[in-house]
């Protein structure tokens, strides 16, 4: 295990003890998951370490930007729904946003 997983792992680990952030591990697109070079867990830990709060929705989907395949997240904290992608290859943070009227 190099430095840079088990440092993603221990911050899944907190994140998980902390917020209780962590939700089930059935998710939308799994069918997609085979393609992807970061596992859920992972972007778990890059999501909530770009915007702290509790996973609402999570989903692996197909869209523009990045490598075309991302994991997207709803994290609430407090009354505001911010939306992070997580690109399921690279790991990078696509989007991070504040998750208008009209969710997708």
């Amino acid at each position: 295990m190099n430095q840079r997983t088990f440092s993603i792992a221990m911050s899944v680990a907190a994140a998980s003890l902390v917020l209780g952030a962590v939700t089930a591990d059935a998710y939308t697109g799994q069918e997609l998951a085979s393609r992807a070079k970061i596992g859920i867990a992972e972007a778990r830990a890059i999501a909530l370490k770009a915007h702290p709060g509790t996973i609402a929705d999570e989903e692996l989907e197909r869209e523009s930007g990045g490598s075309g395949l991302r994991y997207s997240f709803d994290i609430k904290r407090g009354a505001i729904t911010q939306e992070v992608g997580v690109d399921a290859q690279t790991g990078r943070v696509l989007e991070n946003k504040k998750e208008g009227p009209h969710p997708d």
